[in-house]
């Protein structure tokens, strides 16, 4: 907790989170990726990828199962679907409230129509990546609870009194947890 590390499992699912981000939330125009999603994709373009499934599922079954955006990942998850779908369900816990994916970068293409301000889009996008960011800090405490007489709660930033010397910060955390034998000292 004090290092301001969580673990690297809730590190890769917040990672993967915010890639799956990026790529929903990039114009289809641009992003190859984006335009193979489902056609019941929440965008902001109608953009779609030309045939985008006929090459992509070569190495599927026949049976191929595009993910429809509003319905959940199959449990267990099926192997006949387009990587893509798997990726973009994963911000699905995180889009409540919105009816469409905020495009980042959309002023740099310039024949898509510009349907909302940029700095709608831009902060929509930003609240997020705050979402996922509180997410991973709300998994946090489950996996690696916290000892009882410690009541701070776990953060990604470092205190700012980590960039005193050695010695200095060991005596502060200590102090933190009632663990000092520096709290005994009237002075």
């Amino acid at each position: 907790m004090e290092s301001c590390l969580p673990r690297v499992t809730l590190l890769i699912s917040q990672r993967q989170r915010l890639a799956a981000l990026r790529v929903v939330c990039s114009p289809p125009e641009s992003n190859p990726a984006t335009a193979r999603l489902h056609t019941s994709f929440p965008s902001l373009s109608a953009h779609r990828a030309h045939d985008s499934s006929r090459a992509l599922i070569r190495g599927l079954s026949s049976v191929y199962l595009p993910l429809h955006w509003k319905t959940p990942r199959p449990v267990p998850p099926l192997r006949n679907h387009l990587q893509i779908d798997a990726v973009a369900h994963k911000t699905i816990p995180f889009t409540h409230g919105l009816s469409r994916m905020p495009m980042i970068n959309s002023h740099l293409i310039p024949s898509a129509p510009s349907a909302l301000p940029r700095s709608l889009m831009d902060n929509t996008y930003a609240a997020l990546k705050k979402r996922v960011r509180e997410a991973l800090l709300a998994e946090w405490p489950g996996l690696l609870p916290t000892a009882g007489y410690y009541h701070h709660l776990p953060a990604l930033n470092r205190p700012p009194f980590m960039g005193l010397g050695k010695f200095i910060p060991g005596r502060i955390h200590q102090m933190r947890a009632g663990k000092s034998y520096l709290a005994a000292h009237a002075t």
